[in-house]
Parts: structure tokens; sequence; C-alpha cells
């Protein structure tokens, strides 16, 4: 049977051409900051993304942990939204190992924080009772209320409020990308606002390994000995970086195709007896729905029964499923599994 992964753009498959890319990949120790092809993707994604300087990282909890750590002391603290991923999935480091305050406010519907809201997280600096507030995290698309794009106006009125306060404005945008074209801008254009800014090249752009931390040289410089600190210094690693070349050069504008599918589902969906989409779906990649209470299964039985029709699927903290569209969902993917979740309720 053919096996068809919604869970998440994380299960993407490596294209042949970065296949062939890593296999042939000038190498060097880029701990001593002598591998060709990192330095090559740390330039290329901070030009992408307008910004200084790039720092090649294991993973999007590594990139948000340098940023948090290359701003913020020890009972420094960082402001974000009770579904930020920093905040839920990233294993609580910022605090564990970094020492570092999460003050969090309340994510509005689509996953932005209200302006009001980062004004009135803020401490007062002389006041030694409290810590000193540091910086605002916003994560666009925000995975935990839907997949939703956040804005460029929004964006930048969140950079013009941190610079009123003082604050550091990082974006965790693993996947940035799928917001800029849901946006119809360049994420350049969408993070000029922004002071730093973590993605992910293993999600919709199909990189097997890795993130790309991008801000101020300064910033980077701090961030790079962060890396070290936590061992996350490699050595020959222009051998994964070259599929993140790769990922950059051929996978951004076909998100929308991404995008594209995740409506036909939804559309599919909706017209099922039993099935509710939530949060605004579809938005970007991503399709939320529940299952009526009348249908008389719970999620973990759906989810096996999809399981034995071939579909891999995942459900939230919410009770809500949650779908993912991908380079390696097509349109036959689709197919089945709007047919399998039709089958299953109807009987």
């Amino acid at each position: 049977m053919k096996i068809y992964d919604f869970r998440s753009d994380t299960v993407t498959q490596p294209t042949p051409e970065m296949r062939a890319a890593m296999a042939s990949a000038p190498v060097g120790d880029d701990v001593y900051g002598e591998d060709p092809t990192v330095n090559r993707l740390e330039k290329m994604a901070a030009k992408k993304l307008g910004k200084q300087s790039g720092l090649f990282v294991t993973s999007g909890t590594l990139g948000n942990l340098a940023a948090v750590m290359a701003v913020c002391g020890r009972g420094d603290e960082a402001i974000m939204g009770t579904q930020g991923h920093t905040f839920l999935h990233e294993a609580g480091g910022v605090s564990a190992l970094g020492g570092v305050v999460i003050n969090t406010i309340p994510n509005q519907a689509d996953g932005s924080l209200a302006l009001h809201d980062i004004r009135g997280a803020m401490r007062n600096p002389d006041d030694y009772h409290e810590p000193i507030s540091r910086m605002v995290i916003v994560e666009n698309t925000q995975n935990a209320c839907g997949g939703k794009e956040l804005g460029v106006g929004y964006m930048d009125s969140v950079g013009t409020l941190a610079d009123e306060l003082g604050l550091h404005f990082h974006v965790d945008g693993a996947r940035i990308f799928n917001a800029a074209v849901a946006l119809d801008i360049s994420a350049e254009a969408l993070l000029q606002a922004a002071d730093s800014i973590t993605f992910c090249l293993s999600k919709g752009l199909c990189a097997p390994v890795g993130s790309v931390l991008c801000g101020s040289s300064e910033f980077i410089g701090r961030a790079r000995r962060i890396r070290k600190l936590v061992g996350g210094g490699m050595r020959q690693a222009g051998v994964i970086a070259s599929a993140g070349i790769v990922a950059l050069d051929t996978m951004v504008d076909r998100l929308a195709e991404d995008h594209q599918r995740a409506e036909i589902l939804a559309e599919g969906l909706a017209q099922i007896s039993g099935v509710v989409l939530t949060k605004g779906s579809p938005n970007t990649n991503m399709v939320f729905f529940k299952l009526s209470p009348d249908i008389g299964i719970d999620n973990n039985q759906f989810i096996n029964m999809m399981k034995n029709n071939g579909v891999l699927i995942n459900d939230t903290n919410d009770g809500e499923i949650r779908l993912v569209t991908h380079h390696d969902v097509d349109d036959q993917a689709i197919e089945v599994c709007i047919r399998s979740v039709r089958q299953i309720l109807n009987n």
C-alpha cells in the first residue's frame, strides 16, 4: 500500500537535485569558518531575508535558542505568545539553558500578538523587583493557530513598537516563505522591521536538515558563540548545507502548489458530514478540523483507521486533526485522503 503522509511538512524527502548536491559539495571546517558551502548558504539566506549575516544551525529550535541567548542575559525576559512554538515545543530551552524568563501573552485567532498586550507585558526597567524585558518573539506563520500568514503591515507595526520599547524583535519564521508566498511579497519585504529571523530549510523547502538564523553581523557573532556553547558547532557541514542552497533556489515559489492543494483538501473535507473545519482552514499549507461528537469515534480511532487506509495524520493538543500539505503530497494524495475520510465517517 502506498503511504500518504499528512502529519507535517517535516517529513519531506530531499529531492534528487539535493542528493546530488550533497554528494558533490565542496566542504571545509565550518567551526573555523572554512566550509565554502556553509558560507555560501549563510550569505544567500541573509540576502534573501534582507539581513546582514546568517548562521546555519541544525534546527529551528537551536536557531530560536541562539537568538534568545544572544539578546537576553540570565534573568532577562522574552515576551512571546501562549501558543508560540518557542514556549510550547522547544523543551523550555531558553529557560533551562539560558536562564531567560518567559512572559507569555495571548495569541489572537490569527496567531498575532496584540500590540497593547506587548506594551502591557513590558517591565519597569527601574524596578529592581522585576526582570528586564529584552525581546519579543512573533511566529509567522503561526502553527498552533492554524498556519495563517501575518501581513507586512502587522509585522511593521510590531517592529515600530519594539523600537519604541527598546525590544529586540525576533521572528520564529519556520515557515516564513509560506507566509511570503501566500502574501505574494518577498520574504525581505515581510521581514524589513524584524531584527532577527529563524527559518527552516527542512519543512516545506524539503531539505533534510537545518535552519538558518539571520540578523545583524554583531548579533550573528553572538549567536555563533551560543551555537558552539550548546554543542551545535559542525565541521564539514557543507554536505547538508548544499541541500539548503538547492532548497532556496528551487523550492520557494512552488510552495504555492502546497497552498492550492490545501484549499482543495479543505473544500473536499467540508462536504463530508461529521467534519468541522476549524481555525479558519485552510491557511497556507495547513488544514485543521474536528470530528462531530455524534460520529461515535475518537481521534485515536480515526487516526488508526486513516492509517489502515494508507493516510498518516496527527491530532493536536486542542483535540483537532491537523493535515499539512507539502512537496510529497500530490493530487492523488489529496484524493485518497478525502476519500478515506468520507468512507470512514459514512460507515
